[in-house]
């Protein structure tokens, strides 16, 4: 099964706010057309990002998804061609063990950079990246790895 889902209340209290108004007004993840491919995570809040400053912006999501498959949040095209905005990590990967982790229930994180010389302004509600699923292909003879996560963000490489 492949969908999105607000992490807990007592988590988003603990990442974001402790506003439980905005909490339930906020939109999980959608695509604004039948031929998009990715889609539109939404700001939680005002923010303005000047330029070459770097911002953490949580989401309030977590992505649930089948084992072969996984989530890439990018920036939308508008954000780097026309601010020249973009992912500190230009890429983030979400796979199927992210969700529910026992350090953050799997909440969604983006870190955006403003290489540009405007600031760039959002309002609460504007789309501020994409998410596209796809699958996943592992090599045949793969030595025993673990079955999965123990905790969020940089935890694969953990024992």
């Amino acid at each position: 099964m492949r969908k999105f889902e607000k992490i807990s209340f007592e988590q988003f209290k603990k990442d974001v706010a402790d506003d439980k108004k905005l909490y339930d007004s906020f939109s999980l993840p959608k695509r604004s057309t039948r031929f998009s491919a990715g889609y539109d995570f939404f700001s939680l809040f005002d923010f303005t990002l000047k330029p070459n400053e770097i911002i953490k912006i949580p989401t309030g999501v977590k992505i649930k998804m089948n084992d072969d498959e996984m989530l890439m949040l990018v920036v939308r095209s508008s954000q780097g061609f026309k601010y020249n905005v973009r992912m500190c990590n230009q890429i983030g990967i979400f796979e199927s063990d992210y969700y529910n982790n026992e350090s953050n229930e799997g909440h969604a994180w983006l870190k955006l950079q403003n290489h540009g010389d405007k600031d760039y302004i959002v309002k609460k509600g504007d789309a501020i990246c994409q998410g596209i699923f796809t699958k996943f292909l592992t090599v045949d003879d793969e030595e025993e790895i673990l079955d999965y996560r123990k905790g969020g963000i940089g935890s694969t490489d953990k024992r």
